[in-house]
């Protein structure tokens, strides 16, 4: 079944269903979300009606299938526009990725996960599964584990209590308490490390993006293929991306863009 998150009255759910739809990555049909929603049918029908009236889904009537619809790929511009760090950190990321000719990912968090907001690749000989969009754990990628230890308390607490744990490589944290004792030492370093903990083959480096206040809103990361690199290889590039995070978080701040609480 979708696992949806708590809801928050009409809007709330139907917020679950966008998700639900979202999480297909493909056009759905009505059967296929019925299958895995938390909704009985009537509740669903009414609520994905509504959606595609307000133009939030768009219904294919010949396919018989839902999509996202054209007002909320509207509205998801104006909140990367507006909202997210990509458009603050676009220049200083293709600067980045062109100096040292590897993938730079650009990542803020959402209720414990990793939401990349921008990509920018330097070279076609590898790819990471991080696409700008796309939802990734914070508990085994580069960006989400240094995001995790720069979260005040309170917030780290409800994050950590998000994590799934799910083992995708033999890399992978497995339990919240190995994870806990990794964020002390990455906040000491001011640097995380992916492992090839989320994608075999696949290593990062990544650095906070922190306010003036130490307030963390984002991540930076270097990505590549073991293929390429290895961990103390790509060290050799952390001072060009801690400068390249720092710079992000300078004009983000003006930008005000939100922190946690």
């Amino acid at each position: 079944m979708y696992d949806a998150p708590h809801s928050d009255g009409t809007v709330g759910k139907a917020m679950q269903v966008l998700d639900q739809v979202a999480s297909f990555e493909r056009p759905v049909r009505f059967s296929e979300l019925l299958a895995s929603s938390p909704f009985p049918k009537p509740t669903l029908y009414r609520f994905v009606q509504t959606l595609t009236n307000q133009g939030m889904l768009a219904f294919d009537a010949e396919r018989q299938t839902y999509s996202m619809g054209l007002r909320l790929v509207r509205l998801a511009h104006a909140a990367w526009r507006h909202s997210s760090l990509a458009s603050v950190a676009r220049p200083f990321i293709e600067a980045l990725a062109e100096e040292i000719g590897e993938a730079i990912h650009l990542a803020q968090i959402d209720n414990g996960h990793v939401l990349f907001v921008d990509k920018y690749k330097a070279t076609d000989k590898f790819d990471t599964l991080a696409q700008a969009g796309k939802i990734a754990p914070g508990y085994c990628t580069g960006v989400g584990k240094v995001i995790l230890a720069f979260m005040p308390e309170r917030a780290q607490k409800r994050a950590l209590e998000e994590q799934s744990f799910v083992a995708y490589t033999p890399n992978t944290h497995r339990n919240q308490k190995t994870l806990a004792a990794e964020l002390l030492t990455i906040r000491e370093a001011r640097v995380a490390y992916d492992r090839e903990e989320h994608e075999l083959g696949i290593i990062s480096i990544a650095c906070p993006i922190l306010t003036g206040q130490e307030q963390v809103v984002g991540a930076l990361s270097i990505a590549t293929s073991t293929n390429r690199y290895g961990i103390d290889e790509l060290n050799k590039h952390w001072p060009a991306l801690r400068d390249t995070a720092n710079s992000i978080g300078a004009h983000a701040e003006l930008w005000q863009v939100p922190v946690w609480s």
